[in-house]
């Protein structure tokens, strides 16, 4: 299959893209396009055949659920049984957002979009390319990130050409995505609502709005969280991933030290740390590869550059990446989730 590659300017957007992909989308096909979270990958969600063109692209489990967008709240009604005032709260205070919020589904909804499951998971996107999509399409839009199945998520239109180049007809490139993260998941068929996957409004956030959130305990136990897009190993880059997890004061000798105990094997090691480590490191070692995430208190933005850091690093064929943990509060609790997804857990304490 040829992929056609069409660059948007989010501010003077070409009508002529959007047309030719609200088309591919009402005619069964899926389309690669930018959200403010990552980018997605979309098909007709009321369409069973199109969905299914999703997980052949992604090389995706069919029993793992999708998020189905729209471009605006009214859309849902048709799409779901039950809508509380809790819902209508948060979706007046966060929609369009990075928010994913979780119904009974109706039956117009296909059982491939749910994974078999009797609920749906439904959000409003906030990039103006997601949007006018949207609206041209006409259609609500199924879509998990556009990456193949278990890697990295893609933060620029270039990670979904390289993942996807030859397995879908249109890649539609709005730039670089704001938060570099996934929505959060909110599960709003339990009381109380419970956070299956934590992304950009945090739990402080939405307990401003409705009250008692809780988090699911999978998200901390090593269990199978029930989350769409959580259920499998995700955002794993090549490399394999180590976690270093000590205070200010003890990171920079516990990376120093392994480091030092690794590099003797002949191993290509990449550092992904803040900024105030790679000071420290300074003059202590010389990686393969380093990345500067971010300051440790700048949280949105080593969101933002989680994913493509992972991305970076296997680009430059290093086979093992030791990545700084950092705080698991506010916007924290969605870096360290995908951090520990990509590592498959494995940490390394001081």
């Amino acid at each position: 299959m040829q992929t056609e590659y069409i660059k948007l300017d989010p501010e003077h957007m070409d009508k002529a893209a959007l047309k030719k992909g609200a088309l591919l989308l009402r005619q069964g096909e899926v389309v690669a396009f930018p959200t403010e979270t990552v980018y997605g990958l979309g098909a007709n969600a009321l369409d069973p055949a199109g969905v299914d063109k999703i997980f052949l692209a992604k090389g995706r489990p069919g029993d793992n659920p999708l998020i189905v967008h729209v471009a605006h709240p009214d859309q849902l009604k048709p799409l779901v049984t039950e809508i509380s005032s809790g819902a209508y709260a948060l979706m007046e205070r966060f929609w369009p957002g990075p928010l994913t919020l979780i119904f009974p589904k109706s039956t117009l909804v296909p059982s491939n979009v749910t994974g078999g499951l009797n609920t749906v998971a439904l959000r409003m996107p906030g990039h103006p390319v997601a949007l006018a999509l949207l609206q041209e399409a006409g259609v609500p839009v199924a879509a998990p990130s556009a990456n193949l199945s278990g890697k990295p998520s893609p933060t620029v239109g270039e990670h979904v050409w390289t993942d996807l180049m030859g397995k879908i007809p249109l890649i539609l490139d709005g730039g670089e995505t704001q938060y570099g993260v996934e929505s959060t998941v909110l599960d709003l068929t339990t009381t109380p609502p419970m956070i299956l996957r934590p992304g950009g409004v945090t739990l402080e956030e939405i307990q401003e709005v409705i009250g008692e959130v809780r988090q699911d305990p999978a998200l901390k136990a090593n269990q199978p969280p029930r989350s769409p897009g959580m259920k499998y190993t995700h955002y794993a880059p090549e490399a394999e991933v180590l976690i270093m997890e000590g205070s200010e004061q003890e990171i920079t000798s516990l990376i120093v030290n392994h480091y030092q105990r690794l590099v003797k094997t002949g191993q290509k090691i990449a550092l992904l740390v803040s900024e105030e480590t790679a000071r420290e490191l300074e003059h202590q070692l010389v990686p393969d590869y380093l990345e500067i995430l971010g300051p440790r208190k700048n949280l949105s933005l080593v969101a933002h550059r989680l994913f493509s850091a992972l991305r970076h690093a296997d680009f430059h064929g290093v086979d093992l990446i030791l990545i700084e943990a950092f705080s698991d509060q506010g916007l924290g609790a969605a870096v360290m989730n995908r951090m520990r997804k990509a590592a498959g857990n494995k940490v390394l304490k001081s």
